[in-house]
This record gives C-alpha cells, structure tokens and sequence, in this order.
C-alpha cells in the first residue's frame, strides 16, 4: 500500500503563508493542478446529484428516480475524519500521535473539497472494467465526473488523497499524479516533514501552545482572487484538552488579520479558515475577504491567543 502524508507543523510553530496562491485545491498548491489532461475522463454511464458528503472518498447520491445510493471514489483513499487514522498506512507519515493529528486534518481537508465542489451537484458516474460495480457495505465503485474533470484524480493530483492500491485501469496515471503531489508536497504528503511531531519553540517568545498548522493552501486554482475559498490555512489541537479559540487571531507577514469567534477546539479536531466567505460551522470558518491573503512564493502564518501573545509563527 501507498502512504500519503499532510504538513503538519506542531505546537508553538505556527504556519505561515504569503498571499497570491496558484495552483490547486488541495491542502497545499502544486504546479500539475488540474492536469486532467494526463488521466482520460471516462464516459458517464449514469447522471445523479450528489447528496451528501461522508468524507473525501464516499458520497451519497440520488438518482433521477428519486432512489438513492452510496459511492465510493474508485482509486482513492483520504484521512479518515469518522475514526482514528493509522499513520502507517501513508507512506512517510510518522507514526505518532502528531502524525495521526495531521492526517485527521488533512481529512477534513479533503471532506471539505468534496463539500465545495460536489454537494448539491449533478455529476456522472463511470465505472472501471476491472472491478466489481460494489465493493465493502454494497457501496458503489465509481468515477465521479464534474465540469468534464475527473474528480478522483484531482483528489489525488491536489494531495487529498493516496491511491488506493487495487487493479483499477487509471492506476498508472493516478501514481503519477501522487508521486508528483509528494515531490512538491502538497496535501497530506506535508505531514512526511522530518520536523512533524516536534515542539518547536517559536520566534519571538511567545507562549506554549498545543494549536499547530496542519495545513496552508495558498496556491488557489486558477486566479486567487476568483477562488478565495480554494485558499485556506487548517489548525488542528495537537494536545489532551480543548483549547477555546474565542478571540484568537490568524494574521500574514502583511498584517491581515482575522479573529476566531464563539469557537473551542478539542483535541485532534481541526478547523479551517477559508479566505472567502461561507457559512461559519465547528470546522470551517470564513475571513470574508474580497482578496486573496497568502503569497504564493512565501509568507509567515502567525497565531496569537486573546491576550495577543504569539503562539504559533511559520513561515514557507
């Protein structure tokens, strides 16, 4: 089996990000985003709505008759977001409990692409020749085809996601994709840092923290400015107890700033701060910005509690 990993940057560090972002939408950018041009996209058998979304692999859908079904994504696995995760199962990811808080993130990460890009949607439905048309729960093995893209490619193209090892006909190409998104470390492949799991003490003295980043998406698809929520930053509590987040600011090297609200966050849950607007829920909150914030060439993420105090600085 392939491992896939997820930047994660523990306790006092805190993950940095300059604005102007390019490439894709998974937890990190990349320069192949969206290369549909190197897997071919199946032809639809069946057109369904997505839903609901389980988690980055699975989806339920109804068909024009109203009846519905479950879907599992052929040829991808991302971070589980219901149960635990098992850092041996994502190549290079280290087996600790930092390496299963960053994988916990990067799912929620990839819950949340799906969410953005297929709930509510009408999508087609492929199959490969190679498999069974259901697998594991009776769930349906499927390609899901949107805006005449592959979305289990992009899935694994954007770091959301590893190949799931089987004898589906994309596997060649769908390698490819995963080991070009670990090459720049995009996603998950993040959490492979030699330095994930350590305690870092940050820059200027600020205070001891169990909040780290598990992720920076600068690099949105196509024009940053059109894309904000394809740009985010993704904070996971590292640590035993909940850490109430109410009045806890993110800000850039540029001084941008946004302030939590009414937000604690227990251990191992993460939450990501979309540069665009939504709605605010317990995992994803929403700066509401007309602009993209971090610099695709680099920047400084820097976290400080209700008092001001710094607690996590990161630059990249």
């Amino acid at each position: 089996m392939r491992r896939l990993t997820f930047g994660f940057v523990v306790v006092l560090v805190v993950a940095a990000g300059c604005s102007g972002f390019t490439g894709g939408p998974s937890g990190s950018a990349g320069t192949a985003v969206d290369g549909q041009s190197a897997v071919d996209v199946p032809e639809s058998a069946v057109t369904v709505t997505v839903t609901a979304v389980v988690d980055g692999d699975t989806i339920q859908v109804a068909y024009e008759n109203g009846t519905g079904d479950t879907v599992r994504l052929v040829g991808v696995d991302t971070p589980e977001v219901h149960a635990e995760n098992d850092p041996a199962e994502f190549e290079g990811v280290p087996e600790t409990d930092a390496g299963a808080s960053c994988l916990r993130g990067a799912g929620t990460n990839a819950s949340s692409l799906a969410k953005q890009r297929l709930l509510g949607e009408t999508v087609g439905l492929a199959f490969d020749p190679n498999l069974n048309r259901r697998g594991y729960y009776d769930r349906l093995l499927a390609y899901v085809v949107h805006d005449e893209a592959l979305f289990n490619y992009r899935l694994v193209e954007t770091g959301h996601a590893r190949v799931y090892d089987s004898e589906f006909t994309r596997a060649e190409r769908f390698y490819a994709a995963e080991d070009a998104a670990r090459s720049d470390r995009r996603g998950l492949w993040r959490c492979t840092d030699q330095s994930a799991g350590t305690r870092t003490a940050i820059a200027d003295g600020g205070t001891a923290s169990a909040v780290a980043v598990a992720d920076i998406h600068a690099d949105a698809a196509d024009n940053d400015n059109e894309n904000l929520n394809d740009e985010y930053i993704t904070l996971t509590n590292a640590g035993d107890a909940p850490v109430d987040l109410s009045g806890w600011t993110v800000s850039d090297a540029a001084g941008h700033q946004y302030t939590f609200a009414n937000l604690t966050l227990d251990p191992n849950a993460s939450v990501t701060l979309y540069t665009g607007s939504g709605t605010d829920t317990d995992t994803e909150r929403y700066w509401g910005r007309d602009g993209a914030v971090w610099n695709n060439d680099g920047d400084t993420v820097i976290v400080r509690n209700a008092s001001g105090e710094t607690v996590l600085r990161q630059s990249y």
